[in-house]
């Protein structure tokens, strides 16, 4: 692998590209995850065109979730423990091969919402075992003091692709189908593939070998013996319970019966989210913050929760929206400098464990919270209906 050299301070953001192995993965991921966010606007319409239920796309997505955290464990034990770049290989293969039987059944008229979600589970299944790959490997590609700017340039593909990849997904969808989307998903599975092969990271640090679950158990005993990372993980397993569920949930009738706007307007809320997080990663690149990185990280997290509110309670758009961007630099700076901890802090041969420990963690209790603000948002608009009937029986009662 090529060491690094000094990098001139304007482009600290951009230290990690120096090395060859970090450029191959960088781009390999890139193409892949503008894929994937391609798969996931064409996956929520082909299931609504397919039933014409919410319903049926949230068991979908719940399924491909539970696919992932069935699996995530397993993953950061078997990366630990063997070579995190063949676990990628053949994380990559699987899912290109899953995602091309997608395509052909989608191709032959015969795809069932009963397809989709197993196809959508075994999907999550192989993401389980390459996430926690992907964490341990980034630090066997890049030397130490290019991490920063190594996790600033991944968030900025990352974030990225959730600007480009719905547009690119509807060019598709529109022009050629469902089909060819979910074709180009595929393929982008292959393309992360050869980039990932051509890498020729260090070898890691390896642990004394004990059998998966009790690698798994040692992963818990490492985390809980480190308080910065059990309550990290901890508080944000019900941040994200309580915050972003209900903003994925209830944003789109915030935006309709508050703002009294459509489509476009929810869509500008979430696409100002995603440049903001651009700019966030990019901040912690450049900057490279290597004192108090803690207190930083968790003044950040307070800065959002209040622009949550503000989002939340404003009675005007623009001002919304100006929240939801400021919110994504706040997001985008905070997950960088926690991947660079993480990375930075953890010893090698824990390192894919604790990735996925943060993963399930965090993740654990979300579907409990969007299962909650489903209800509560039922819930309001049962009582703003019956405050309607209540009011257009008085009205008939006044004439």
């Amino acid at each position: 692998m090529e060491v690094s050299a000094p990098t001139p301070s304007r482009a600290r953001v951009l230290r990690a590209f120096q090395s060859r192995d970090f450029r191959l993965l960088w781009t390999g991921q890139a193409i892949s995850l503008l894929g994937d966010a391609a798969f996931v606007v064409a996956l929520g319409w082909r299931t609504f065109t397919l039933t014409g239920s919410a319903r049926s796309l949230g068991i979908v997505l719940t399924l491909q979730g539970v696919g992932l955290l069935s699996t995530v464990l397993v993953g950061g034990a078997l990366a630990d423990r063997y070579d995190r770049r063949t676990l990628m290989l053949v994380s990559d293969v699987a899912r290109f091969g899953v995602i091309g039987v997608l395509a052909a059944v989608d191709a032959t008229g015969h795809l069932s919402v009963g397809s989709l979600a197993a196809i959508a589970f075994v999907e999550g299944l192989a993401t389980g075992f390459f996430t926690p790959a992907l964490g341990g490997l980034i630090p066997l590609v890049v030397e130490e003091p290019g991490l920063g700017s190594a996790n600033a340039l991944i968030g900025m593909a990352r974030q990225g692709s959730f600007l480009i990849g719905p547009s690119v997904a509807s060019l598709l969808y529109g022009f050629a189908g469902s089909t060819v989307v979910f074709g180009f998903n595929a393929v982008s599975y292959l393309v992360s593939f050869a980039f990932v092969y051509a890498t020729r990271p260090r070898a890691a640090e390896r642990g004394a070998a004990e059998g998966t679950l009790r690698e798994i158990g040692a992963g818990f005993r490492y985390v809980a013996g480190i308080p910065w990372l059990w309550l990290t993980i901890s508080l944000f397993a019900f941040v994200l319970m309580f915050q972003w569920a209900p903003i994925q949930v209830l944003t789109p009738k915030l935006v309709r019966e508050h703002f009294h706007l459509g489509v476009a307007a929810y869509g500008l809320v979430f696409s100002l989210i995603g440049a903001g997080m651009i700019v966030g990663s990019v901040l912690v690149g450049q900057l490279n913050p290597r004192r108090r990185r803690g207190l930083i990280s968790y003044l950040i997290w307070i800065v959002n929760s209040i622009l949550v509110i503000v989002f939340a309670l404003s009675p005007w758009y623009p001002l919304a929206v100006a929240a939801a961007f400021l919110r994504g630099i706040c997001i985008g700076f905070g997950i960088t400098i926690w991947e660079t901890m993480l990375m930075q802090l953890v010893p090698q041969h824990m390192l894919s464990r604790v990735v996925s420990l943060d993963w399930f963690g965090s993740l654990g209790l979300t579907p409990f919270g969007l299962l909650r603000s489903a209800r509560a948002s039922r819930s309001a608009s049962s009582r703003a209906g019956c405050s309607r009937a209540r009011s257009a029986r008085s009205t008939e009662g006044g004439r």
